[in-house]
């Protein structure tokens, strides 16, 4: 049985591969583990499948894995995870950047009771405009999610590997794991970790990562909360937009009834032209329709949860 899985998705990097290969190896071996390298090609179009394919002939702890064609980190990670057999598993970037030799101090906090571990880059040898952009993105990621993070996109992060039963990566979902383990009660730590100058090549990452990324946060902090009753947050807009629409139209109308009353001798009033008519009939439209959607998506979560969980859970007693 493999003591540590450490997973690799790997895009172009074919001046890497061999040097990240000997330095896991190099630190495994003197702790005394069991290997298991796992790299993932996520399309490369360079001889990065060729390399990998090369090591693991050389060596029965790596195994590759291809894809026929780009599917993103997110995809890369997942299908690495569900590869691994350890109960320990680490991720961490092809391209030098993350360094193995921080595997030992990762190991120690999973042993000290943490079930995720994520690596925080305090100081980084990235220009400033992916620096500046991802601080504030790392902020806003822990104020949303409540698990509190420093570097939440730092590819280098150690897990259990039952997290991943629990757990779907699509999307940009690859860096948001903590806080998915973290709302699920797994007990996520950080710790500094050396963070190396870029060697070769270049980002893969781009201005959209940031857009995309904060997409898919909403999504989480939309998952995190309400994945399992919608319409808490679904029927409070709804509710709220069709009352507003409602109370106006009443409060419409009944002015325009009182205004035809005679005896009352109040000022003519008509509905036409007036734009509140029409802003509070697309409330109670927008209401009615949210409310609705909150109904068919409490419909399909009680569906999915005949299939899966809501809860994790930790130990049993009969399991001693």
């Amino acid at each position: 049985m493999t003591d540590l899985t450490v997973v690799v998705p790997v895009f172009n990097e074919e001046e890497s591969l061999r040097t990240l290969y000997g330095e896991i190896d190099e630190v495994v071996r003197s702790l005394g583990l069991n290997l298991e390298l796992v790299m993932i090609d996520d399309g490369s179009t360079d001889s990065s499948w060729s390399i990998i394919a090369e090591l693991a002939q050389k060596d029965p702890r790596v195994r590759g894995i291809r894809f026929r064609r780009n599917f993103g980190k997110a995809a890369a990670l997942d299908a690495g995870l569900h590869a691994a057999t350890s109960p320990i598993v680490m991720t961490m970037d092809a391209d030098l950047q993350d360094d193995p030799h921080e595997i030992p101090d990762f190991l120690r906090l999973m042993n000290e009771g943490y079930d995720c571990v994520s690596g925080w880059k305090k100081t980084r040898h990235d220009p400033w405009h992916k620096v500046i952009p991802s601080h504030v993105f790392n902020k806003m990621v822990s104020r949303l999610t409540g698990v509190n993070l420093h570097d939440h996109n730092c590819g280098m992060k150690c897990y259990r590997r039952e997290i991943f039963d629990e757990i779907t990566l699509y999307g940009e979902l690859h860096r948001f794991i903590p806080a998915l383990a973290g709302a699920r009660g797994w007990k996520v730590g950080e710790k500094v970790v050396n963070h190396r100058a870029r060697k070769f090549g270049h980002s893969k990452y781009g201005f959209t990562r940031f857009i995309k990324g904060f997409l898919d946060l909403l999504s989480v902090k939309f998952v995190t909360s309400y994945g399992t009753r919608p319409q808490h947050f679904l029927g409070t807009v709804g509710m709220c937009s069709f009352g507003i629409g409602a109370l106006t139209l009443l409060w419409l109308a009944t002015r325009w009834v009182l205004a035809r009353i005679p005896f009352l001798g109040l000022a003519s009033y008509t509905l036409s032209g007036r734009p509140a008519v029409v802003y509070s009939a697309a409330l109670l439209l927008f209401g009615a329709q949210v409310l609705s959607i909150g109904f068919i998506a409490e419909l399909v979560v009680s569906q999915n949860l005949r299939r899966s969980r809501e809860y994790s859970v930790k130990e049993r007693t009969d399991d001693k």
